[in-house]
């Protein structure tokens, strides 16, 4: 059983680097079986990659470099990985500088600073202050992802530096240079490196997958030593001072299109440092050709999460609430969230669809939702409407007996008897209720009518009709009055004690 760290290894070495499965297998102390089930050839096939001319003497760091991790490779390997890299001398003359070059022992390792096209990227955060979205505050965040041979730039902002975010920003990073470098530097960042001892390294395990799809080697640099990715820290600083100053955008959207303008326009006509001719955006298109290919599908980058919604029909993610179908409260749900979306399944089913929100305190609904949830409280509260009127007013289960025969509508009457309790009491809508019924006059009306009666005769106003606001949460809201007998029973019980 191999490590992910191993995995990740074994399939840069043999899709970037096209080293052969037994060479691998011997390089990293594993069985040849082991490497063959990590690249999954007979889901692949190999790639070259475009040679170049160049002599030996460019290359002698990079011989430099690969003997020191591995320094028992044969020079017949290490020539092909030259001449992916463009060498087209003599293997004669690799094998006379690889046995003078070999180290006899191990050395410590250093960071290179000439580096081939294609050959690495550097990538890192950079912290740009805090916006407003609505009422909320979010810390403003940007990821760039540097290549190292020509400069080029691709920069993402975004709200959040979640494992997530920072997976997505190398997603798009790598479809905007057309390719992945080899090997991509990274400062000692909690979403690149979960814990480190020395050169003991615990990798992100969501990165090491990433990097297994895209088959590049993850490079974190020395503790303490952010200068061995110089290029990016200039070029988030160059990102402050000449795009992000005193700069306006309505959100972040307009904000990376105006980055998106900014990079084409301004910083890809710059000149490579260090090459008094060539342009940044030239040097890109060169490097491209030298960038391992994507691979037919992009990485997935949405966050999955198990959720249980609760007495509401709402879901929580992020300081809000999503409206999910009221038959799946206090039950088990999957999120799916991306940058602008929010997904609810129901196992594989999906039950929401929802625009993300990056306020706090937000309610996302879907009306079809709320009307669906609408409907059914109407219904339930009629069921429930003729079990209290049959609590409190008996008389009516005869009422509602002779309706259903009639097939009148239920609902309008259940409603209607409601508002009579409410207005008139329970003790007056009994006795009107009997008076109808002994008149065969079965209907909601007919109470009414009784029940105006008796006010007249009694000489007492109107009842008054109170106003509620069209909100289910009040409308709904029944208060069981009680008998005003039993508060005078407890005072009559009070006057007895203290006669006593």
């Amino acid at each position: 059983m191999i490590s992910l760290e191993q995995r990740a290894e074994i399939r840069r070495l043999y899709y970037a680097e096209h080293w052969k499965a037994g060479t691998i297998a011997s390089a990293l102390g594993v069985h040849r079986d082991a490497v063959l089930g990590a690249i999954e050839s007979e889901r692949f096939q190999l790639r070259g990659g475009r040679p170049r001319v160049s002599v030996l003497d460019p290359y002698m760091p990079f011989i430099r470099g690969v003997l020191e991790q591995y320094p028992r490779l044969r020079a017949t390997r290490l020539f092909e990985m030259l001449r992916d890299r463009g060498y087209r001398g003599s293997v004669v003359q690799l094998r006379r500088v690889v046995l003078k070059l070999r180290p006899a022992r191990k050395v410590e390792a250093y960071l290179r600073l000439h580096v081939f096209a294609g050959e690495q990227a550097q990538v890192d955060w950079g912290s740009f202050g805090k916006v407003a979205i609505g009422r909320a505050s979010r810390a403003l965040s940007c990821f760039v992802m540097v290549l190292s041979w020509s400069r080029a730039i691709h920069a993402i902002f975004m709200l959040d530096q979640t494992l997530e975010s920072f997976i997505r920003g190398h997603v798009e990073a790598f479809e905007y240079f057309g390719g992945v470098p080899r090997a991509l530097l990274y400062d000692n960042l909690k979403s690149a490196v979960l814990e480190r001892r020395g050169e003991a390294i615990h990798y992100q395990p969501r990165l090491l997958e990433l990097a297994s799809h895209y088959h590049f080697a993850p490079r974190p640099v020395g503790v303490a030593r952010g200068n061995e990715k110089g290029r990016v820290e200039r070029q988030i600083q160059y990102l402050r001072t000449s795009f992000f100053a005193a700069r306006t955008f309505r959100d972040v959207a307009d904000l990376n299109a105006q980055f998106e303008k900014w990079r084409d326009e301004i910083a890809h006509v710059r000149r490579v440092p260090g090459d008094a001719i060539l342009p940044v955006g030239e040097a890109l298109e060169r490097e491209r050709s030298y960038l391992i290919r994507l691979p037919e599908h992009p990485f997935e980058t949405d966050l999955v999460r198990s959720v249980r919604s609760g007495k509401t029909p709402y879901v929580r993610f992020d300081r809000n609430l999503y409206s999910i179908p009221h038959p799946l409260v206090r039950k088990p749900l999957t999120l799916v969230v991306g940058a602008e979306t929010l997904r609810v399944l129901d196992g594989e089913k999906e039950v929401a669809h929802h625009r993300r929100s990056y306020e706090s305190g937000a309610c996302v609904e879907d009306p079809s939702h709320i009307e669906s949830l609408v409907e059914w409280k109407k219904a339930a509260r009629e069921l429930k409407g003729r079990d209290r009127l049959r609590a409190t007013v008996p008389e009516t289960d005869a009422l509602f007996d002779v309706l259903a025969l009639r097939g009148d509508n239920m609902g309008y009457h259940t409603s209607r008897l409601l508002r009579l309790l409410d207005a008139y009491g329970a003790e007056e809508l009994r006795q009107a209720t009997r008076t109808a019924i002994e008149r065969e006059a079965y209907s909601s009306g007919s109470i009414a009518h009784v029940l105006e009666q008796r006010r007249r005769e009694r000489g007492l106003r109107p009842p008054m009709a109170v106003d509620l606001p069209d909100d289910p949460r009040v409308r709904d809201l029944r208060v069981i009055p009680h008998r005003l007998e039993a508060y005078d029973a407890l005072g009559h019980d009070d006057d007895q004690r203290n006669d006593a």
